[in-house]
């Protein structure tokens, strides 16, 4: 995959986890930044950070459980250590540290 693919898929994800996270029920706020960063604040102040790594053509995800890379495999996003899919990881990530079912799934 050349930069400007990466960009492009990267930037659609991005932009999806957005929509899915506004269309959810979750007390959090959310921005995403110029330059491809996506913060997630929850009530108690705790933050989960999304960004593209253009280096390493990766999804990084830091988060209160820990740090996570996504890789793109041709369909999905999948980390690169379990092979989850992105929005399912981030759906379990988003609710633990909400304290509630958010589902990023859909």
């Amino acid at each position: 995959m050349n930069e400007s693919e990466f960009a492009t898929l990267a930037g659609l994800a991005l932009a999806e986890i957005e929509q899915r996270l506004e269309a959810s029920d979750a007390d959090l706020d959310f921005e995403l930044a110029s330059g491809g960063v996506l913060e997630i604040e929850f009530a108690d102040g705790s933050k989960i950070i999304v960004n593209r790594h253009a280096a390493a053509q990766e999804i990084w995800v830091a988060a209160r459980a820990g740090g996570f890379h996504f890789r793109h495999d041709g369909g999905v996003w999948r980390d690169t250590r379990d092979g989850e899919e992105l929005f399912a990881k981030l759906s379990r990530l988003v609710s633990a540290q909400a304290g509630t079912t958010v589902d990023l799934l859909s």
